[in-house]
């Protein structure tokens, strides 16, 4: 669906709205692994109770509450890691075709046909290919209306496409 939707806006994100954006981009990407790793982790420790081996199952239990505490840090480490590139002055032209990202040391055009879900959260945009995080958008970067605009036009093209 292409629309008439054109509108520039120009932000500069910072460095915890991009560790932010990240982090729930690559929670929802990881959102199986987010269960499924502590859930092994505590039927370990279960088994290793029932035959005897309360070290391990006590190591699997404390494991199993820490893992997404310490999944969550690990998110945070590699987005600091990009965040020089990341966090600069940027300008984003959205039409109803895609978006272009411009900053002094790169340009990147998306085409929305690209993203195979795209997810309205109170923050961001999140932008997936397939299961993956492909980007984001901040919303504070737009106005209400375009906001709104954007809103219409993701709602409309997710519908389509069901």
């Amino acid at each position: 669906m292409v629309g008439t939707m054109d509108f520039t806006v120009t932000y500069h994100p910072s460095p915890d709205e991009v560790a932010r954006a990240l982090q729930q981009g690559l929670r929802r990407q990881l959102r199986l692994g987010y269960l499924a790793a502590p859930a092994a982790l505590v039927l370990l420790g279960v088994v290793c109770v029932v035959v005897g081996s309360r070290g391990v199952a006590i190591g699997s239990f404390v494991a199993a509450v820490l893992f997404p505490f310490v999944l969550n840090l690990s998110i945070r480490r590699t987005a600091r890691r990009q965040l020089a590139y990341l966090c600069v002055p940027t300008t984003l032209h959205v039409t109803g075709d895609g978006y272009e990202c411009r900053t002094e040391q790169s340009t990147t055009t998306m085409r929305w046909s690209l993203f195979s879900q795209v997810v309205s959260a109170p923050e961001f945009w999140l932008l997936f290919v397939g299961k993956q995080c492909a980007g984001f958008l901040p919303r504070r970067a737009f106005d209400p209306e375009q906001q709104a605009e954007l809103d219409r036009f993701i709602a409309a093209r997710q519908v389509g496409a069901a």
